[in-house]
């Protein structure tokens, strides 16, 4: 049996086209895409590769999505056919040195899952087994494919401790930035949410609840406009890059206070480098974190804030299209027209 899905065959070049649909083996399932979610990586990786989620060519291409339950295969207990399902794009090996210290976002044996953008995509077993949800019934397929970008920032806000009270500064408001902004406002934290989009620094109030907004277009010092907005002009208590460009993850260190903690969420190119004021660094005791991806506690989380109605996800959808109008998808997003966009089979 066929069926049609966007292949990645090099950067810049993708094509909507008749693959074969998976088989599945024990252990796995075949679920039938009903929604897929655009994300700045499938951005990043349609124009330069991804070492991680290419790694053969012709490549499935995508990795938000949710969907129905098509085929069972042996042993599977938890799920059937025709049950509503969100899965995440990884699963932990459990047994390699960091799954044992309980840092399985760092699992050495992480093999990310691509290929959302098709008719059908098949789940291996590790996925099936500790990241395979059944979606609540009262949620969209749409609202339930946020689950694995959301579960990032789940965690990405956990590691950075954000107390009550705290001012919190979010550079960049991309889908990832503003859902910071949200999850910064649930730990009670006011924040400053900066950026140069109008369409994003709108959601960044809208969607985020954004105490403050600063567009970086329209202030010639962007550190003077964040510690303006501080107590006693000191600077944030904690600052976040959701962009990954090295430029800003230097910039953002300057932006807190004596103390503050720095979240460089943001992935930048691989063999970048920044230079850091080791001075500054040291003696004002500035913690500076990096966290990555998410695990199966956090990726429970994320879909308990989005069917408990925290975190309004519906609000960040700007387009539905069909999956084979993704170039056009791609090129909405490069030219800032786009939050996500709901792709359909």
């Amino acid at each position: 049996m066929n069926m049609k899905a966007v292949l990645f065959y090099k950067p810049g070049l993708i094509k909507y086209e008749e693959t074969n649909i998976p088989e599945i083996k024990a252990g796995e399932v075949l679920i039938k895409i009903e929604t897929a979610l655009t994300c700045g990586t499938d951005v990043k990786t349609y124009k330069r590769g991804h070492p991680l989620l290419i790694k053969t060519v012709p490549s499935g291409f995508g990795h938000e999505f949710a969907g129905i339950v098509f085929q069972a295969g042996k042993d599977v207990k938890d799920f059937k056919v025709g049950d509503r399902v969100v899965a995440a794009n990884s699963a932990p090996c459990q047994n390699c040195y960091y799954c044992k210290i309980g840092e399985h976002n760092l699992c050495e044996n992480l093999d990310l899952l691509n290929g959302a953008f098709a008719d059908y995509i098949k789940i291996p077993e590790l996925i099936t087994r500790q990241n395979l949800l059944h979606i609540p019934e009262h949620l969209s397929f749409e609202e339930a494919a946020f689950t694995e970008p959301l579960a990032n920032v789940v965690l990405g806000i956990e590691k950075t401790d954000i107390k009550p009270g705290q001012t919190v500064g979010i550079v960049g408001l991309g889908p990832i930035g503003l859902m910071f902004v949200r999850l910064a406002k649930l730990k009670g934290a006011r924040v400053i949410a900066a950026g140069r989009n109008p369409l994003k620094l709108k959601l960044a109030k809208e969607f985020g609840l954004a105490d403050e907004v600063i567009n970086l277009l329209e202030v010639s010092d962007p550190q003077k406009a964040f510690f303006d907005l501080t107590p006693e002009g000191k600077g944030l208590d904690v600052a976040v890059e959701a962009v990954g460009l090295p430029e800003l993850w230097e910039k953002v260190i300057d932006l807190v206070r004596k103390g503050g903690t720095v979240n460089l969420f943001g992935g930048c190119k691989a063999g970048s480098a920044i230079t850091l004021d080791t001075r500054r660094i040291h003696y004002d005791g500035i913690k500076i974190i990096s966290p990555f991806h998410h695990t199966p506690r956090h990726f429970r989380e994320s879909l308990r804030l989005i069917s408990e109605g925290l975190v309004d996800v519906k609000k960040l959808i700007t387009h539905k299209m069909h999956i084979s109008e993704i170039e056009n998808a791609i090129q909405l997003h490069n030219n800032g027209e786009a939050i996500k966009i709901a792709l359909k089979p």
